[in-house]
């Protein structure tokens, strides 16, 4: 039985979206990519055809000629001023046209990085290109193959109908382009984060959400059992009164009234989830063996004969609160009672715990049927379960007893299907002030 549904829908549809934000964020930076490399090349090509006119033989002699002319009529009296004004005219009409060549052309807007080459692979011009660039004759050779490999050439012919000569020119990546080519994988990263921060805080809404709510069933359940229990001792003190001189109904009421005590000590342990455990300086060796006496007199024998099979070592004190530290040992010891759930073969529990590296280290070993690998992680979250009956509440409330309260470890040490399940609790030892303060100068005052 599951009360949540797993998160993976959620990772799933988080992971979805993202995808389909990124490749459309590539796409559309392509686009614009593309356009703008439509602008530079129409940009390169005006700037070509530039140089092209104004390269022309016809174009600079008439320059020329008209120059020559302002200066022999400017000596001239006989000349009208007016005369000269229209050959100056004339000249400056030809001024304009550099200047929508050098200023408006070759300043263009994206800084296209450009050079032009005669046939040889000689670089004649260059523009928009940093010095260091041209700086040797290798540097200009690379860079004349980088070029190339970029885009296609524009070439143009200087010179006269005798005397003709093609240039190429080739360019490379503006700025802008260089820019928004990265730009979509720093707005995945963006985009990643961002989800990663949601999910994160999403989970962290949700388990908060789940331990307020198993919180308040835990108390809840002991505030309901406190009514009944009450009652039972009171109708267990009248059963002894009216049997008391019968030594078989008495038996059974000093059985009944261990179990009762039980209940109470149950109801107690659901009382204190959610609250500060009052936690004592013990021996963990009768606490464990508290537990084994009980669950060995209690535990239901499945049809056939269980061995539960025990090294209890470990005398260490630990920081704990007995009853919540049984509780969980318990939980522990029933979930591999029922893993043995129709497992014809042998059929064993063993219960061992050790000193280690300065930690208790208590090991619940069964026979049973076994965790599947995909369930190993969701074992201890809150809901999760995969008996039919189950709440998903032991597992999860024995991490929170063992690792929030006891500052300890709960984890799956070893599982394989059909062969059996190892789960592993670990707890601090609690030093004493012998091994603190070992010599008498060093305690404490």
């Amino acid at each position: 039985m599951k009360l949540f549904v797993p998160s993976n829908r959620i990772k799933l549809i988080l992971v979805l979206l993202l995808i389909f934000l990124g490749v459309g964020s590539v796409v559309y930076n392509q686009y614009l990519v593309t356009k703008i490399l439509e602008q530079e090349r129409a940009s390169v090509e005006l700037w070509t055809r530039a140089i092209e006119f104004n390269s022309q033989p016809v174009d600079e002699q008439a320059s020329t000629m008209l120059l020559k002319a302002i200066n022999i009529l400017e000596g001239i009296e006989e000349v009208p001023d007016s005369v000269i004004s229209l050959i100056e005219d004339a000249e400056t009409t030809r001024n304009s046209s550099d200047f929508v060549t050098e200023e408006i052309i070759l300043e263009d807007r994206f800084k296209i990085p450009t050079i032009v080459i005669d046939s040889q692979d000689v670089i004649l011009h260059q523009r928009n290109i940093d010095s260091l660039t041209m700086a040797s004759e290798q540097k200009r050779e690379e860079l004349v193959r980088e070029f190339k490999s970029l885009n296609n050439p524009i070439d143009f012919v200087i010179g006269d109908e005798k005397r003709q000569m093609t240039q190429f020119v080739y360019y490379g990546e503006s700025p802008t382009v260089q820019m928004l080519r990265y730009f979509p994988y720093i707005q995945i990263l963006l985009l990643g984060l961002l989800l990663g921060i949601g999910y994160t805080t999403y989970r962290s809404i949700t388990r908060s959400e789940q331990s307020n709510l198993w919180v308040g069933m835990a108390k809840e359940a002991a505030h309901q059992l406190g009514t009944p229990i009450s009652s039972l001792y009171g109708w267990l003190q009248l059963l002894k009164d009216e049997y008391r001189y019968e030594e078989t109904a008495t038996n059974i009421a000093n059985e009944i009234e261990k179990d009762i005590q039980r209940l109470r000590g149950v109801a107690e342990r659901f009382g204190k989830i959610g609250s500060e455990p009052e936690l004592k300086t013990m021996d963990i060796q009768p606490i464990l063996e508290q537990v084994m006496v009980y669950m060995e007199r209690r535990l239901p024998r499945l049809g056939k004969a269980i061995e539960v099979k025990k090294e209890l070592n470990a005398t260490a004190n630990v920081k704990t609160n007995p009853e919540l530290l049984q509780w969980a040992i318990e939980n522990l010891v029933k979930n591999a009672m029922d893993s043995l759930k129709g497992i014809e073969k042998e059929a064993y529990i063993s219960v061992t715990s050790k000193v280690q590296e300065g930690e208790v280290i208590i090991d619940i070993e069964d026979s049973g049927s076994g965790i599947e690998i995909q369930n190993v992680k969701n074992i201890f979250k809150p809901g999760f379960s995969t008996k039919k009956r189950g709440w998903g509440l032991g597992l999860s409330l024995t991490k929170r007893i063992i690792e929030d309260y006891h500052n300890g470890s709960v984890f799956v040490l070893r599982s394989e299907l059909n062969e059996g399940t190892t789960m592993r609790v670990t707890l601090n030892i609690e030093k004493s002030e012998e091994e603190v303060y070992p010599l008498l100068d060093q305690s404490p005052v």
